[in-house]
C-alpha cells in the first residue's frame, strides 16, 4: 500500500459538530475565527487543550499576534474562554474551554425559531383578514379590523377557531362579525378550544337536526332552516 494513503487511514480526524457548520456565520464568528476556532477543537481533541501559539501559526498561517487577538475577540464574544485548572502534577495550566459556542448558537437556533413562529402567525392573520373579505364580498372596516384583532390578542382566539366560526356564520347566510362573536363565545362556554372538539361538536348538532328531520312524514316539506341561530339560540326551526 502506497505510504501517503497509510499516513491518510491512519491520521486522526476532527470532529465538528454540524451546529458549528451551520450557525458560525449566524452567530457572526468571520471565517478567519472560525479557521482559529477549528485549528483549536483539533488540538483540544487531541488531548492538547491549550496549544502554542506558534504551532497554530503554522497551521492557519496567521501570525501569532493576529492569532492572539482572534482569541482575545473570540473571548470578548463568548465563542470561548480561557480558564485554569489544576492538573494531576497540581500545578496550575490553562485551557480553552470551547464550550461557550453553544450556548451562542442554542440561543440564536431558539431565536430563529421564534421569528419563524411569528411570521407564519402573522402569514395565518393576514389569510385570515383576506377570507373575512373574500366571504363578505368586500373590505374590511377600521372597526371590523380591530374587532378580529382584539379576538386574536386579547380573547386569544386561535386563526384556525375563527376560521370555523367564519364558516359556521356564511352557512347560516350571517355576514356579521357580532355573530360570529356569538358563536366565539358560544364554543368558549362549551370549553371548546380545539379545531376537533368544535368539529365532534358540529357533528352532533347536525345528527341531531337530522334525528328530528327523520322524525316527520315523507311527504311533509321541509322548510330551509339556519343549522343554529347563534344570535337567539333559544330559537329553533320547526
Amino acid at each position: 500500500m502506497d505510504q501517503t494513503l497509510k499516513y491518510l487511514l491512519t491520521v486522526k480526524q476532527t470532529v465538528i459538530s454540524n451546529f458549528i457548520l451551520d450557525y458560525y456565520r449566524i452567530i457572526g464568528m468571520t471565517d478567519e475565527e472560525f479557521i482559529l476556532f477549528m485549528q483549536l477543537m483539533k488540538y483540544n481533541q487531541q488531548g492538547i487543550y491549550f496549544p502554542e501559539l506558534s504551532d497554530v501559526s503554522y497551521y492557519t498561517g496567521y501570525s501569532t499576534d493576529k492569532i492572539f487577538q482572534l482569541i482575545q475577540t473570540m473571548v470578548n464574544k463568548k465563542y470561548l474562554s480561557i480558564e485554569t485548572k489544576i492538573n494531576e502534577q497540581e500545578k496550575k495550566e490553562d485551557y480553552y474551554d470551547l464550550t461557550l459556542i453553544f450556548d451562542k448558537i442554542i440561543l440564536a437556533k431558539n431565536q430563529n425559531e421564534n421569528k419563524q413562529v411569528k411570521n407564519n402567525h402573522d402569514n395565518e392573520v393576514s389569510k385570515l383578514f383576506q377570507q373575512f373579505e373574500k366571504e363578505f364580498g368586500r373590505p374590511l372596516s377600521p372597526m371590523e379590523l380591530e374587532t378580529i384583532n382584539l379576538w386574536l390578542t386579547d380573547d386569544h382566539y386561535q386563526v384556525d377557531i375563527i376560521l370555523l366560526a367564519l364558516r359556521e356564520a356564511v352557512l347560516n347566510q350571517a355576514y356579521s362579525l357580532k355573530y360570529i362573536d356569538r358563536i366565539l363565545l358560544s364554543w368558549e362556554r362549551k370549553n371548546l378550544t380545539s379545531k376537533q372538539q368544535i368539529q365532534e361538536d358540529q357533528k352532533k348538532r347536525l345528527k341531531a337536526v337530522d334525528e328530528k328531520r327523520g322524525q316527520t312524514t315523507q311527504e311533509e316539506i321541509l322548510p330551509d332552516v339556519p343549522l343554529f341561530n347563534w344570535l337567539n339560540p333559544n330559537e329553533r326551526g320547526e
